[in-house]
This record gives C-alpha cells, sequence and structure tokens, in this order.
C-alpha cells in the first residue's frame, strides 16, 4: 500500500468513527461483515511480519538465546571474547618473533664478517645497528 490508500484509510475510518451514533443497524452489519472478509483476503506476509524477521536477522540475537540457561548465555557472549584474546596474543607473539628473527640475522650478519675492532668502537656503525634493529 501507498501513502494515499493510507491516508484515505485513515479519512473513511475518521469519518466513521464521527457518525457511528447515526448508522443505521444494517449498516453496521454490513460493515462487520466487509471488514471480516477483508481480514480473511489479507495476505500472511504482512510488513509487520517482516519487520519482526528482519529484526531477529539483523542481528537482535538475545531472542535467540531467550530459551536458554543463564549460563549458556554467558557461554555465548564469553566465546567470542576469548577468541578475541587469543588472536590479539598470537599477533602479538608473530610480531615479536619476526623481530627477534630480524635481530638474530644482523647479529649473524655481523658476527659473520672479518671487521676491525674499530668498526665497533665507529659511533655511526652503532647508529646504522641500531637503525636496522628498528
Amino acid at each position: 500500500m501507498n501513502l494515499t490508500e493510507f491516508s484515505f484509510g485513515y479519512k473513511v475510518r475518521n469519518a466513521l468513527n464521527e457518525n457511528l451514533d447515526g448508522l443505521s443497524a444494517s449498516t453496521i452489519e454490513r460493515l462487520a461483515s466487509a471488514h471480516h472478509l477483508a481480514l480473511s483476503h489479507k495476505k500472511n506476509t504482512s510488513p509487520l511480519r517482516r519487520l519482526a524477521i528482519g529484526k531477529m536477522l539483523a542481528g537482535h540475537a538475545g531472542s535467540l538465546l531467550d530459551g536458554q540457561s543463564p549460563w549458556m548465555r554467558r557461554v555465548a557472549v564469553a566465546i567470542p571474547m576469548i577468541v578475541l584474546v587469543f588472536g590479539l596474543v598470537g599477533i602479538y607473539q608473530s610480531e615479536r618473533q619476526q623481530r627477534i628473527s630480524e635481530t638474530a640475522d644482523i647479529d649473524a650478519a655481523v658476527l659473520a664478517d672479518e671487521l676491525p675492532l674499530t668498526a665497533y668502537l665507529d659511533q655511526g656503525f652503532n647508529a646504522y645497528l641500531a637503525k636496522r634493529a628498528d
């Protein structure tokens, strides 16, 4: 239904409600039978049902856990948090291992080269090593 059909329906309803006392008994019975006929022809997929399903599908997961026990709801909330913590710890460990590996490569390269002792005393060389370690 579009906006003009809704506004027409509201206008008819308001006009009937204003003159309800002046209607005859036969008119009231015809309106009641028309009302019952309209309800029997009503579609099962009304917008109200779509809204209720849409709310559930849009992430309203609380209705899915309503019949569950309280500890089950707590577990359902705790599991994503635990997965997140383990994921962050894994990322931290991976980055840490990569940094250790890079530092070990630099140390191995320095130890494998035949550098004079004066190279280790040079401030520029120490700055180069510090820059490569970061």
